[in-house]
């Protein structure tokens, strides 16, 4: 039998035993590799987030990440947050304010929140850079987990934090920190598969690690893909395509039977071009 993906106990029984792995995912194929390496969590995005991506993911526990934004209310939240239980979320990660996460974890919904650099509000923090490098912006972050607990949040996005701050941050709070860019001490560390398979376009963070090089692979297959087409294009203007073995054949009689019942008025026209 297939291992039994983890629940939410599961995962919290975790704190401080041991650090989880987690990835970000786009494909099937992603996730299916995942599931096959052992990678604990997986984080997908809920318009990618379907029947075949759960049995994709295999029994790695799955954050479905609900896009702020595109969801506003309350109500787009719960609703979007049990489209994605049906299908087989296990969390669900929600960047909306606190009485949208209590209002989630109310219904039962285990929410990941966002601490630290949260990409949808960085303007307030100064951009995408580190948060937390004084004593103040490190005091807010741990208000912010506070709060996070008291609406009811199962774990939270630790993002681009000092590692000594992390440390604390995940000592000192019940949240599963899951830690991208937060150094070594959060709970889960967290990379996007297009980092750790060296398919990034545009800027790399610094905390990404690439184990593979796919994208001098995809750059190597699109020479081979526009070769072949190529071939293929040549030799239609050639006529070497199709061959003999690409054509279906007709026994002589059934073919003489057809023509026979072409115009018989016009046997010249039947024969044109034989």
């Amino acid at each position: 039998m297939p291992p039994t993906r983890p629940t939410v106990a599961d995962i919290r029984a975790l704190k401080g035993v041991r650090q989880l792995s987690m990835l970000y995912v786009e494909t099937e194929d992603e996730a299916r590799a995942a599931a096959a390496a052992g990678i604990d969590m997986l984080s997908i995005i809920a318009p990618i987030w379907t029947p075949s991506m759960r049995e994709a993911a295999g029994s790695c526990f799955v954050q479905v990440g609900l896009l702020y934004g595109e969801l506003v209310t309350t109500e787009d939240y719960l609703r979007a947050g049990f489209d994605a239980l049906r299908t087989g979320g296990d969390a669900f990660y929600c960047a909306a304010g606190l009485p949208t996460v209590r209002a989630m974890a109310d219904e039962g919904l285990p929410v990941v929140g966002h601490l630290g650099l949260i990409p949808s509000r960085c303007t307030w923090t100064g951009g995408f850079r580190a948060v937390g490098k004084t004593a103040d912006s490190a005091m807010e972050i741990w208000a912010q987990a506070q709060a996070l607990e008291e609406a009811g949040a199962f774990g939270a996005e630790l993002e681009v934090v000092p590692d000594r701050v992390a440390a604390e941050l995940t000592r000192r709070s019940p949240l599963i920190m899951l830690g991208m860019g937060a150094g070594p001490h959060a709970d889960a560390q967290y990379l996007f598969a297009e980092d750790v398979l060296g398919c990034t376009k545009g800027h790399k963070p610094r905390h990404a690690k690439t184990y593979r090089d796919f994208a001098a692979e995809h750059a190597r297959l699109q020479q081979e893909r526009i070769a072949a087409f190529g071939e293929f294009r040549a030799d239609v203007a050639s006529g070497a395509y199709p061959e003999e073995g690409h054509k279906v054949g007709i026994a002589d009689e059934e073919f003489d039977a057809f023509l026979a019942r072409l115009d018989p008025l016009a046997p010249a026209q039947k024969l044109s071009g034989r």
